[in-house]
């Protein structure tokens, strides 16, 4: 008999548990295996972590099931969800949960049905709808039930009607909801010639033609062929083929398939490396150099990659892919957004074809799961994806790139784990042994700092790369441009970054200029359309309008259940809420003083397409923003329609930040440079600082050149000036100082506690009760050094429907406090990347 160790995956349970193999899985249970265990009067789901010696209680349960034979975690993602655990006070089996495609995981849940029998009357409206929405639905598992009743307190009715004998509940296990797809095939069961010698008996004249046609088509297929295409090319149905099984004549049966979700994108036209540039070149080497030291299995820091926009970072990747593959390891590249994976898988596929698989949330859970077991398998060798893609179980990983690794959608803070993913991979590349390459042209303040005294290798790329000699002359070329003079006998050049001009619109409006678009704005445009090149609009907002307000009093018209202001949009002339997805139509009058001056203030996405519709009548416009990717595909639907010049203007919210790259776009023009800059949050000015940065570099990137309009009411604000200027230096320099005088990251850690309740006065006492247990734990701890800010209500005091209090734990240790502490209902993220 062999003990385990098992993390159980049941809400509130933190703690690993032991158990004993029956007969029948003795040797075939392993660390990382997925199985069922009994717990209590329930079945749950587990992961082994280890076998012990002996266990740590006198009697131990069998494990009921091995739901995988294969382990579905690898040793090094057993330890990586191990510290993650750690370093983000959340429960082991979350954790190691987490890692696995959704549908293969399942949660312990409870059962509710009605009690026919019993006839006591409920006591509250909740409790009464409780009963309605059972009597109508059936019997509902937990999480149906909350999903039926968002933002209630729908588990204290429910128990109260337990108690009443009303409904009673039941532990259940939901299976997991994805397997393997099996398609039905067909094969030739006899030779041609005994086929052919029964084509007579197939049966009556007028299904005797498609099944003479089944079999000679079969004839014809060595191995078996799904049935689909058999009818596809001799027409007929399953029927026909049972007639035939039922002859002896052909074999039926089963045979797994893979979803690939790259199986039907277009074929990929072989990419010949080009030639590096010095600076590219120097940075290769100090790169493949490391490589090779990591793949001898000597410990390599982190390496960042610190390159201006348009620097050739990509190459680099390719490359350092390609050294790895070679070494006869696996590779995973990580993006910030979805939007940015089908130009990368673009990018690698044309290199290693056949190698690549992507995960991401817009694919179907079949299509995660088998490109999941795929790489479990080793049969692919290259993974892409955002955050998520990191907990691929490859065999071997020896490299892990992070692009554009500043960006805020590496930080995972709505669901357990909360994590960063930068973290997370330089602890992965520790315990694998693999180079952790990041990149980016505006790195994080505080990671550079950290990295300059943890002594990471720091690459730079201070020049953009325009092309060789002759492909920049073939490309001027195709874009109507006169070919470029370069000087020198250099075997490549490159590009200036596209000057930026800052426009002041105060003075537009001093000007008599009340449209969203200056004057310089409007002029590039047209000069720009009719030189035939493209156009990116970038402005952070969706919608219409930033908010709806009365003019008279005053009133902003709010979210009853975030009293976040409301955003207009055209499309269907209705109020929305980005936040919770509430919707309402303009009210005619205020609701506050009866007025009907009712005005809408700011500029949105849609707002934006509208008046440049309006000012350009002939430009072909896309709009890319949340709104217009809901769809699977849609970004690179949009993505290849832009690149393909079927459209002349991209305007588009925080997605056009995101690294594309965009030959012919020779205008980027920011129509709200300030949004963000006033928050009170201290990375507020940095986030601003990337995204202008960032989005500044789409334009110029080919011999065309290009510039940038930036539009804003605050020009001699630090941030304006220095992403104008391109200046990351000056704006290190004066960030760090304003960090240091406050105290905030990198010279303190941070932790964040939140509390939500639809009371708010619930919230508040809370909050305040939580403060003097944080205080009791800091004095017993004796944790001197660690400061404590708050409890307050969070700059978004209310979110879907609940209050918002949150507490800050500040000093070098914050965790410290709160490791081993049992903590309920609060939401705790360290290293928060912002406090609103």
């Amino acid at each position: 008999m062999s003990y385990f160790q098992i993390a159980v995956n049941i809400p509130q349970i933190n703690g690993v548990f032991d158990y004993h193999t029956p007969p029948d899985l003795e040797g075939k249970v392993a660390p990382g295996c997925l199985v069922e265990v009994p717990f209590g009067a329930r079945t749950a789901q587990g992961v082994v972590l280890r076998q012990v010696e002996s266990p740590q209680v006198l009697e131990t349960r069998p494990i009921a099931a091995l739901l995988d034979t294969r382990p579905v975690l690898t040793p090094a993602q057993l330890q990586l969800a191990q510290w993650l655990s750690e370093e983000t006070l959340t429960p082991l089996a979350v954790c190691l949960t987490f890692m696995l495609p959704p549908g293969l995981s399942q949660q312990a849940d409870t059962l509710y049905q009605l009690v026919a029998s019993s006839e006591t009357p409920p006591k509250t409206s909740t409790q009464q709808r409780l009963l309605e929405t059972l009597q109508k639905r059936g019997a509902l598992r937990g999480r149906q039930l909350a999903a039926a009743f968002p933002h209630q307190e729908w588990k204290s009715a429910a128990q109260a009607l337990v108690r009443s004998g009303r409904l009673r509940t039941q532990p259940v296990l939901p299976p997991p909801t994805v397997r393997p797809k099996l398609v039905r095939t067909a094969q030739l069961a006899v030779s041609p010639q005994d086929a052919q010698k029964m084509y007579a008996q197939v049966g009556r004249a007028s299904v005797q033609q498609r099944r003479i046609a089944m079999l000679e088509y079969l004839a014809g297929e060595p191995l078996p062929v799904e049935t689909t295409w058999v009818f596809a090319a001799c027409g007929g149905g399953m029927p026909d083929l049972l007639h035939l099984a039922e002859m002896e004549l052909v074999i039926l049966s089963e045979t797994e398939v893979w979803r690939d979700p790259l199986a039907n994108a277009a074929s990929w036209q072989p990419d010949t490396p080009p030639q590096l540039t010095a600076h590219q070149q120097a940075a290769w080497q100090t790169i493949s150099n490391a490589l090779q030291l990591a793949s001898n299995g000597q410990k390599q820091p982190p390496v960042l990659l610190h390159g201006v926009t348009g620097s050739g970072k990509t190459e680099i990747y390719l490359r350092a892919v390609e050294e790895t593959l070679q070494q006869g390891r696996q590779a995973i590249v990580l993006v910030p957004e979805i939007s940015l994976t089908p130009q990368t898988v673009r990018r690698f596929s044309a290199r290693f074809a056949g190698q690549v698989g992507v995960i991401h949330s817009r694919l179907s859970p079949g299509e995660r799961y088998d490109t999941w077991r795929r790489a479990r398998a080793g049969l692919l060798r290259l993974i892409i994806g955002p955050r998520s893609a990191l907990f691929t179980p490859l065999p071997n990983p020896g490299l892990i790139v992070m692009d554009e690794c500043h960006d805020d959608s590496y930080a995972q803070s709505d669901t357990q784990p909360r994590y960063h993913t930068l973290n997370a991979a330089e602890q992965y590349a520790r315990l694998t042994g693999s180079l952790l390459l990041l990149g980016s042209a505006t790195p994080d303040v505080s990671m550079l700092y950290r990295a300059q005294r943890q002594n990471w290798t720091i690459v730079k790329l201070p020049l953009r790369v325009l092309a060789h000699r002759e492909a920049v002359r073939q490309q001027a070329l195709q874009l109507g441009a006169p070919p470029p003079d370069l000087p020198g006998e250099a075997e490549s050049a490159s590009l200036p970054l596209p000057p930026v001009h800052v426009t002041d619109m105060r003075h537009e409006l001093q000007a008599g200029n009340r449209s969203i678009f200056s004057r310089a704005l409007q002029e590039a445009l047209k000069a720009t359309l009719a030189m035939q090149q493209q156009a990116i609009l970038y402005l952070n907002r969706r919608g219409s309008a930033t908010y709806v307000f009365c003019r008279d009093c005053g009133y902003v018209l709010r979210c009853p259940r975030c009293d976040l202001p409301l955003t207009a949009h055209a499309s269907d002339g209705g109020l929305h809420c980005h936040t919770c997805g509430y919707q309402r139509q303009m009210p005619k009058k205020c609701p506050e003083c009866g007025s009907t001056r009712i005005r809408q203030y700011g500029a949105g996405a849609e707002r934006v397409e509208t008046e440049l519709q309006e000012l350009l009548p002939e430009a072909r416009i896309i709009r890319w923003d949340a709104e217009t990717t809901r769809q699977k595909g849609m970004h690179e639907v949009l993505l290849t329609h832009f690149l393909n010049h079927n459209a002349d203007i991209l305007v588009g919210t925080q997605m056009l930040a995101k690294g594309l790259d965009l030959p012919l776009v020779t205008l980027v023009g920011i129509v709200l440079a300030d949004v963000g800059l006033n928050f009170p949050d201290f990375r507020a000015g940095e986030r601003t600082f990337q995204l202008l940065t960032q989005v500044a570099g789409r334009a110029g990137r080919s011999p065309l050149g290009g510039q940038v309009i930036l539009q804003t009411f605050q020009p001699d604000h630090y941030v304006i000036r220095a992403a104008a200027e391109y200046d990351f230096d000056g704006f290190q320099c004066r960030e760090l100082e304003y960090r240091h005088k406050l105290g905030y990251p990198p010279f303190s850690r941070l932790l964040r506690m939140e509390y939500r309740h639809l009371k708010p006065d619930q919230a508040a006492r809370a909050a305040q009760s939580m403060l003097a247990q944080v205080q009791s734990w800091i004095h017993a701890g004796g944790h001197k050094h660690i400061e404590i800010i708050g409890p307050a209500p969070c700059y978004f005091s209310r979110v879907n429907g609940y209050y918002r209090w949150q507490l800050l734990l500040r000093g070098a240790d914050p965790v410290a406090v709160l490791r081993g502490k049992s903590i309920e209902d609060w939401q705790i993220e360290v290293d928060p990347i912002n406090v609103l």
